[in-house]
């Protein structure tokens, strides 16, 4: 299984960074379902301050188009990807549009 990392950061908001947690308490169905249909198979985000990082274990069948394109067209994940923007704000890095940011791996043990 290979593995992914990515940054973002949330709106440096305490009443959206407890809503945002709150949202991902319950993780609505359809999310889920479309997260394990593209090849993921452990999803996992961390927070510390207003930095989330994201770490992602695919099996062989994920690819970064496969996942895109899923995500493009199904209108929940659109609607929940809108919903979560809300809170979320780019890195300081990113490009317009941008996301969550793959992070490059510089150790390992």
């Amino acid at each position: 299984m290979k593995k992914h990392c990515f940054a973002l950061d949330l709106k440096d908001d305490a009443a959206l960074i407890e809503a945002y947690k709150d949202y991902h308490k319950n993780v609505w169905p359809e999310i889920i379902a479309s997260i394990k249909d593209s090849g993921i198979e452990v999803l996992d985000i961390y927070l510390v301050a207003n930095r989330l990082f994201m770490i992602m274990e695919v099996n062989d069948t994920f690819s970064f188009e496969k996942k895109n394109e899923m995500d493009l067209n199904n209108a929940k994940v659109q609607e929940w990807e809108t919903l979560m923007w809300k809170y979320q704000q780019a890195l300081p890095t990113a490009k317009p549009g941008e996301k969550w940011m793959l992070m490059e791996k510089i150790f390992e043990l």
